[in-house]
């Protein structure tokens, strides 16, 4: 067996490029128990594939209480690139929640995702698609958890299920 290097942990992955972080977060999302956390810049079309809508329509279907929370800096998009997201968003609006960041956190650009409190999908930054997925490391899952509790608590809902019209 080869040694692990010392910059990484085990159960740690370097990633490189945009098909491998999502591959990683697919595997994470296919992976979580009861909750899968998300901080992003912005969403984007991975997130309209029909793998990424049939693994969070699993995810949200195995338990009543199972939740996914994405927090973005920007939304916009959303409605237009992101259909399959949306129908998610009406059929689970009790689990499904979408927020985007106020000016007080918008200065946090390491996107990352994690699942329950046992493993992560980190980018360095928003514009660099090299990062790591790490599973096990029960320490650093729980500051990017707590990390991610701060972001949630400096962010507003974004996105509604439905639209009213006047």
């Amino acid at each position: 067996m080869l040694p692990v290097p010392p910059e990484r942990m085990p159960g740690e992955r370097k990633l490189e490029g945009v098909i491998a972080y999502d591959e990683a977060l697919d595997v994470l999302i296919a992976n979580a128990a009861h909750t899968v956390r998300i901080f992003d810049k912005n969403i984007g079309r991975n997130f309209n594939t029909p793998q990424r809508y049939d693994l969070l329509g699993k995810f949200l279907l195995a338990r009543r209480t199972n939740r996914v929370k994405i927090v973005l800096h920007e939304t916009a998009n959303i409605v237009r690139d992101c259909p399959r997201l949306i129908l998610l968003l009406k059929r689970f609006s009790h689990g499904l929640a979408i927020h985007q960041t106020l000016p007080a956190a918008r200065r946090v650009y390491d996107p990352f995702a994690v699942a329950d409190d046992t493993r992560f999908v980190r980018r360095f930054h928003h514009t660099d698609m090299r990062g790591t997925a790490t599973v096990g490391d029960v320490a650093a899952t729980s500051l990017l958890v707590k990390r991610f509790d701060e972001i949630w608590e400096a962010s507003t809902p974004a996105v509604a299920a439905t639209t009213i019209g006047l």
